[in-house]
């Protein structure tokens, strides 16, 4: 017979417990990464690209004009590197021309060049008036061509010229701009430039421009009303009316550039 001690020895023994597993840790939200500073040199580069251009487009660099790199880094008070780069880019834009070891010289504009300028800036512009106009914009979105247009006419009213040149270029952009298309604006900029430049060269040469702010209120009233078409010709026209007066100033004053 089993004795009580050998029937203790042969009780089984209870498996002893899991230690209960520790929760794991959430993961913790992703810190968002400080978007990247434009580096030195680029910012350089920028510099260079803004202020060249800008005396382009015044015609303090007036067509023709020729600098060599050192002579620009040294107005500008920075190094030749960013200069040559700012040159190279302003070239890809039909600005300058590049001449090795001889700097840069400022492209001019021919009668046929702005022609051709003109044809496609005015398919691009009635392009932007034609998308506007029919998602029929809303008066706030319509303020800066508003604004544009009243201070055209408070320009020739005064007989500030550049006033009424910086306002009407406010208008186109702004047209531009509010058709919403990212690809149209680019191709715009690209061409907007060298028109630019012909533009304020003849500005003093032209007719009081009564007619063009005419226009503008006329289109701007053909896009408030929805009329896509109406604005397309409103737009069509002015540009063409445009184009006849400076080809007439390069055959008046016997331009065969600017």
């Amino acid at each position: 017979m089993a004795t009580g001690k050998a029937s203790a020895r042969l009780s089984p023994t209870p498996a002893p417990s899991r230690p209960a597993r520790a929760a794991r840790p959430q993961p913790r939200a992703a810190k968002p990464r400080p978007q990247a500073a434009a580096s030195p040199r680029s910012s350089r580069v920028g510099e260079a690209y803004d202020a060249i251009r800008r005396r382009i487009l015044d015609n303090v660099y007036p067509p023709g004009h020729q600098a060599l790199e050192s002579e620009i880094a040294a107005e500008l008070g920075i190094s030749r590197t960013p200069v040559r780069e700012a040159l190279i880019r302003l070239a890809n834009e039909g600005l300058v021309e590049v001449i090795p070891r001889h700097g840069m010289r400022v492209l001019p504009v021919s009668p046929s060049d702005m022609a051709e300028i003109y044809v496609v800036l005015a398919a691009l512009e009635s392009a932007a008036a034609d998308l506007l106009a029919r998602r029929r914009p809303s008066d706030a979105e319509l303020k800066p061509l508003v604004e544009a247009t009243r201070d055209m006419s408070r320009a020739l009213k005064a007989d500030e010229l550049d006033a009424w040149a910086a306002a009407d270029e406010r208008f186109h952009q702004g047209l531009v701009e509010l058709a919403g298309n990212r690809t149209l604006v680019d191709a715009v900029a690209r061409l907007w430039d060298r028109a630019h430049r012909a533009r304020m060269f003849t500005l003093r040469l032209r007719p009081k421009p009564v007619n063009s702010t005419q226009e503008h209120m006329a289109m701007l009233e053909r896009i408030r009303a929805g009329d896509a078409a109406g604005a397309v010709e409103v737009n069509r026209s002015h540009r063409e009316r445009a184009t006849r007066e400076l080809l007439a100033i390069f055959e008046r004053y016997r331009l065969i550039q600017l």
